[in-house]
């Protein structure tokens, strides 16, 4: 069962070195937000007349964006191949002394070289402490619950934490007599010092930021081969382009609404209060979106639910540019915004989770680098192409609508961010015939609640025999470990009470027969399984996952209906009860009796759907060799369950579970 938020948070906020880097990060995300405004307005100040003061504004926010377009892959290849502590340190230190060189100089043209300085620095530290992350937690699933942390605070307390400060300093002007100049230099001061405080912290107080890095720093290849090495991953693995294609069509349907936002507000006739809430509104939708992201994650993978959160928020931005008024635009905003704090969570958590240490920092620099190019760009183009749309206004059932280039571009970049979700969407998911529509319907549906805090592991692949011996071997050493464990009825005497299910009942059909099969596993489910759950016990059983109607001597009726509809009788039969740890053994196929097994060309085709699986879900799976004797294989499955639910070990089941069911 899904541990609750507060319980995953704690238990997250609980590992020393993450809570200090996770302090860290959020006082630097002040420091970032509130530097942009006083450096904005610092900007201004140092200028006279208002094309001067437009020039200075537009240049601090070229100049931050400017060194993810020249710089970005050298970022990542710098994280992965220097120690990640020192890199995060000499950064700091040089935003900090860059900070103070503004207070100094009062200068535009040194505050325009010193904002790209700074970017640069930001630019290097970021990917070093992504990369880091994902090595300072406990368990793979609680990456997500880390990358929820970051951005509630990075895109959320801080930014209002950073508001309040900038107000409150801009305040003591009237109260002690200070000069706007004066209020911008403290605000600026305030930033140097705390980057000092973050460069010490980091340096003194969370070693573990080096890991193994220190032992591999004199054997890592050169900056460029690490540059064409991180390129070549993107390209040949299928999970990682995906992800960057979706990332392209998310950002440039986000660049889309803030280009064309103060316009659009203007079409539904409002003004700069219309403006404010819809860009509320896109924060709040984020926000969230990334609460809601962890609760789908259980019910849809999250390689699936990438692509089609992106797909969503396209097809919602199509709303907003049909929206007839401003209600209706604040909801279809919120949406963009709920899908696009979903997607963008979720692709974190796969650069996390499933992307090796060894490359993790080129990938996050990658990521950065096409958000910020694509915001650039689109941001930049949107205003052209509005400008060549002449407005018309049109009677839509007696009401007024107004069509301008705001309608048009938002009209056509949901259409492409919905394109693009859907390649996304092929690229990175495991069963690429099955139709996107059912995954989207299972992630916003409910399945039946679990009670309770107990734990399913299921032992699947290999033969029947097999996974029969190993699932009783992994219970007894459970029960000997202190557990208390639950076997439901085996495989073969489910299989008795199918077939004497269709011989009562006469039944030869496939359709027929693969329902008295769903019926058969429907009741183990609600007759055994849920109740042990709910007590709290360990339930351990075989092949819940493998084809589970195939076991029941309903093979033929793969081929007859399905695979899909089979595995959509599967998931209601079962009430979308998903295994919180499924151990595969993963072997060849050996000669046995078809009574006793899947057929061979069954078994390679199973086990090449769960191989999938777990690739997409590592942190639900345990992939051990089922080759050698059966007590060698034993060994293997308790190691590997151990890897990842490790609280087993101390005989308590009462933990953090990466739970893969859905939840009401």
């Amino acid at each position: 069962m899904a541990a609750p938020t507060s319980h995953r948070v704690r238990s997250v906020l609980a590992i020393p070195a993450f809570r200090r880097l996770w302090l860290v990060t959020s006082l630097a995300g002040i420091c970032d937000w509130m530097s942009l405004l006083a450096l904005s307005a610092l900007a201004t100040q140092l200028t006279t007349g208002y094309q001067a003061q437009s020039f200075a504004l537009g240049g601090v926010v070229a100049t931050k964006l400017l060194p993810a377009l020249l710089l970005g892959p050298l970022a990542g290849a710098l994280a992965d191949k220097f120690d990640r502590r020192r890199v995060m340190v000499v950064c700091d230190f040089l935003r900090a002394g860059l900070f103070v060189s503004i207070l100094l100089a009062e200068s535009l043209v040194w505050l325009f070289i010193a904002t790209f300085l700074i970017e640069i620095c930001a630019l290097f530290w970021i990917p070093a402490k992504d990369a880091s992350v994902p090595n300072l937690l406990r368990r793979p699933d609680q990456v997500e619950t880390a990358n929820q942390l970051a951005l509630v605070m990075t895109y959320g307390v801080s930014v209002i934490t950073a508001s309040g400060l900038f107000t409150l300093l801009s305040s003591t002007e009237r109260v002690f007599g200070w000069s706007k100049m004066d209020t911008l230099f403290l605000a600026l001061g305030f930033s140097g010092l705390a980057y000092l405080v973050i460069a010490l912290t980091v340096l003194f107080r969370i070693p573990e930021i080096s890991g193994r890095r220190l032992e591999r720093r004199a054997t890592a290849p050169g900056v460029l081969t690490l540059i064409r090495d991180g390129a070549a991953f993107v390209a040949r693995t299928p999970l990682i382009r995906g992800l960057v294609i979706g990332i392209i069509g998310a950002f440039a349907a986000g660049g889309t609404v803030i280009g064309s936002a103060t316009l659009y507000a203007v079409s539904l006739g409002g003004g700069n209060a219309a403006y404010g809430i819809l860009f509320a509104a896109v924060f709040v939708g984020l926000a969230l979106g990334m609460g809601a992201a962890p609760r789908m994650a259980r019910r849809l993978p999250h390689n699936r639910l990438f692509g089609a959160a992106i797909v969503a928020a396209g097809v919602a931005l199509v709303l907003v540019a049909l929206a007839p008024h401003l209600f209706v635009a604040i909801a279809a905003v919120m949406l963009v915004g709920c899908f696009a704090g979903i997607a963008f969570l979720t692709g974190l958590t796969i650069i996390g989770s499933q992307v090796a240490d060894e490359i993790r920092g080129r990938i996050v620099a990658l990521v950065q680098s096409i958000v910020r190019l694509t915001l650039l760009g689109s941001m930049a183009l949107v205003p052209l192409i509005v400008g060549l749309v002449s407005a018309q206004t049109i009677d839509v059932f007696g009401f007024p609508f107004v069509i301008d280039g705001t309608r048009v571009v938002m009209l056509a970049g949901g259409l492409v961010a919905a394109g693009v979700g859907v390649l996304a969407y092929r690229e990175m998911q495991d069963r690429r015939t099955e139709p996107m529509l059912p995954d989207l319907l299972a992630a916003l549906r409910r399945g039946e609640p679990r009670q309770g805090s107990g734990i399913l592991v299921a032992v699947e692949g290999a033969s029947a025999e097999e996974t029969t011996e190993q699932a009783a071997r992994l219970a007894a050493r459970l029960r000997a470990s202190g557990h208390t464990v639950v076997e439901p009825d085996s495989t073969e005497r489910d299989r008795e009470r199918w077939t004497a299910a269709t011989r009562e009942a006469s039944l030869s059909g496939s359709r027929a027969k693969a329902l008295a099969a769903a019926a058969v596993r429907a009741d183990q489910v609600e007759r055994v399984i849920r109740p042990a759950l709910a007590g709290g016990a360990i339930v351990v059983v075989e092949r819940f996952l493998a084809s589970p109607l195939a076991q029941f001597g309903a093979a033929g009726s793969i081929a007859a209906l399905g695979q899909g509809e089979l595995e959509s009788l599967t998931e209601w039969a079962t009430g979308r009860l998903r295994p919180d740890v499924s151990v595969l053994l993963d072997r060849a196929p050996m000669g046995a009796t078809p009574a006793a097994e899947i057929s061979g060309e069954e078994h390679v085709r199973v086990q090449r759907l769960l191989t999938r699986m777990a690739a997409a879900e590592p942190h639900h799976y345990a992939v051990v060799d089922g080759d050698g004797s059966a007590d060698d294989v034993a060994e293997r499955v308790f190691a590997g369950l151990l890897a990842v639910l490790p609280a087993l070990a101390a005989g308590t089941a009462d933990s953090a579970v990466p739970s893969a069911e859905a939840q009401p």
